[in-house]
């Protein structure tokens, strides 16, 4: 009896769809965790057989999966489509959902086996899927996998911090409004509590506007022991008003302390996340004249250490 090959290589799922308003279709497909398990990636590429520079992509918590990737393909690839224009190749990513504050009780995966088999000290937690994801795309011909870049926001912004921390297959990171209380081991005022129905730590109303205020509150030694291995440079990018302005300058400011290679700059604008412009209702784009300047202090950042 014959086998008839499947269409799609099982082991290697991509789809291939347009993005609205855009030359620059989106492969989709899913890669292999260290664990196993799949997550979603989008990729697009530039126009030309390469090899690109690449950019990955991520954007507050984890979870949501396929669906989650495809609404910000959708939704929020203004950003993506200029980096295109300029030569560089892009990659939203889905990871799997937050878990709270495991990266500060546990500490580094440590992975040895069992039966022939895996065996960690813990499950992989999502800034780890971020690394993966980083191996993945190396071994892919079109990707030049020398050149990696990343830029993340809010959550991913913190997944900056805990990649650079352990890895260093990244040449460039962009941290837009890096949430890093646990990197920082930061001890929350009474804005933040205890979910008695989880016993899960609820920062949704934590105000941390001010430097002054955050410094005192991190767990100092904990924080530079991990500042302490980075050596790829860093652009953090902080928001006038946001409640946890205080926790971004401290992150570049240990960082500048330490002799790391970082720059911060600081925007004024009212949207969280707004290095991504949003598509409006009515289907187009309208980045203002800061989300513009934001974006070419990105691209200048990104040049320079990736030469695109």
């Amino acid at each position: 009896m014959s086998v008839v090959s499947p269409a799609i290589d099982p082991a290697h799922v991509a789809v291939t769809v347009p993005v609205a308003d855009s030359r620059y279709p989106v492969d989709l497909m899913y890669v292999e965790m260290v664990d196993g398990a799949y997550i979603p990636i989008g990729l697009r590429k530039p126009e030309g057989a390469g090899p690109f520079p690449l950019i990955l992509f991520a954007t507050g918590n984890g979870g949501g999966g396929m669906a989650m990737l495809r609404d910000h393909i959708d939704t929020k690839s203004w950003t993506q489509d200029r980096l295109l224009d300029e030569g560089y190749a892009v990659a939203w990513m889905r990871y799997r959902a937050e878990v709270d504050y495991a990266y500060d009780r546990i500490g580094k995966l440590i992975q040895s086996g069992r039966q022939q088999r895996q065996l960690f000290n813990r499950g992989p937690l999502e800034y780890e899927d971020a690394i993966a994801v980083a191996e993945y795309v190396k071994t892919l011909g079109s990707i030049d996998g020398d050149r990696l870049g990343y830029i993340g926001v809010s959550h991913g912004g913190e997944m900056a911090l805990k990649i650079a921390s352990e890895y260093h297959g990244f040449k460039a990171f962009v941290a837009s409004e890096p949430a890093s209380h646990e990197f920082l081991r930061l001890r929350p005022d009474d804005t933040a509590h205890v979910d008695p129905k989880t016993g899960l730590l609820n920062v949704e109303k934590m105000l941390m506007r001010e430097a002054a205020k955050v410094r005192p509150r991190i767990t100092e030694a904990v924080a530079r022991a991990r500042i302490a291995p980075i050596d790829t440079p860093f652009f953090v990018q902080g928001r006038d008003t946001d409640e946890l302005q205080g926790i971004f300058r401290v992150s570049y400011d240990l960082l500048h302390e330490m002799g790391k290679n970082a720059i911060w700059n600081s925007y004024d604008h009212p949207l969280h996340g707004f290095i991504f412009p949003e598509r409006e209702p009515g289907g187009s784009y309208r980045p203002d004249a800061v989300q513009s300047q934001a974006f070419a202090d990105t691209l200048a950042f990104f040049d320079k250490y990736l030469e695109a």
